[in-house]
């Protein structure tokens, strides 16, 4: 998707739209490329697989709890899994993005998903199918302390590690000791996986 277009998709949003025309696609610059601060970030995915995911991964080292959209050319399954175990929230064609990307920008700007059910939900069950996460699937929440309750609820909400300590009124620090305790119990790695697994139970009503 051209930069005029997206600029005319989004022009009645409600955001500040800043649009940025990447000047190497190759994955050393763009893992080192500086990044600013946004509410939501949109990335055309046009450039070959291993430097989009270079791009990604830069935002996520700057800005752990970033909202990630990702806009490309008819994603094989495999691709889009590994953009949400990347940490992506929302997954769009350039045919859907010219429909689909106003509406999905607020939601995952509000932290959920926007992504077609049928990948998000075979993706939640080839997570489920591995050993962690059939030993996720056993763990009650009750084995959780108060606190790791807390800082849990605030990882569902996608908030960033500074957003819950302030809201809990704890060090970012100790935020990251929850955290870890936390993908260490449900035997995850990444948040994302952990916010899926949460939410596939909740749908479940376990």
């Amino acid at each position: 998707m051209v930069l005029d277009e997206f600029d005319r998709l989004l022009s009645d949003s409600g955001y500040q739209i800043v649009s940025r025309q990447l000047e190497s696609m190759l994955a050393p610059d763009l893992r080192n490329l500086e990044v600013p601060r946004a509410t939501v970030y949109v990335v055309d995915a046009h450039a070959a697989r291993q430097a989009t995911g270079a791009l990604l991964g830069n935002i996520l080292d700057h800005y752990a709890g970033a909202r990630l959209i990702v806009v490309g050319d008819k994603f094989k399954e495999t691709d889009s899994y590994a953009l949400l175990r990347q940490g992506v929230k929302g997954i769009l064609n350039y045919d859907e993005a010219r429909e689909q990307l106003p509406r999905a920008l607020p939601l995952v700007a509000a932290g959920g998903f926007w992504v077609p059910r049928p990948v998000l939900s075979r993706f939640v069950d080839s997570i489920l199918s591995t050993a962690q996460g059939r030993r996720m699937r056993g763990d009650s929440p009750a084995e959780l302390s108060r606190r790791e309750q807390e800082v849990l609820n605030g990882l569902l909400e996608n908030l960033a590690n500074k957003e819950v300590a302030d809201r809990l009124h704890i060090s970012e620090r100790t935020v990251k000791f929850h955290v870890s305790n936390l993908l260490a119990k449900f035997g995850v790695r990444r948040r994302a996986d952990l916010i899926l697994l949460c939410y596939q139970r909740r749908g479940a009503g376990t």
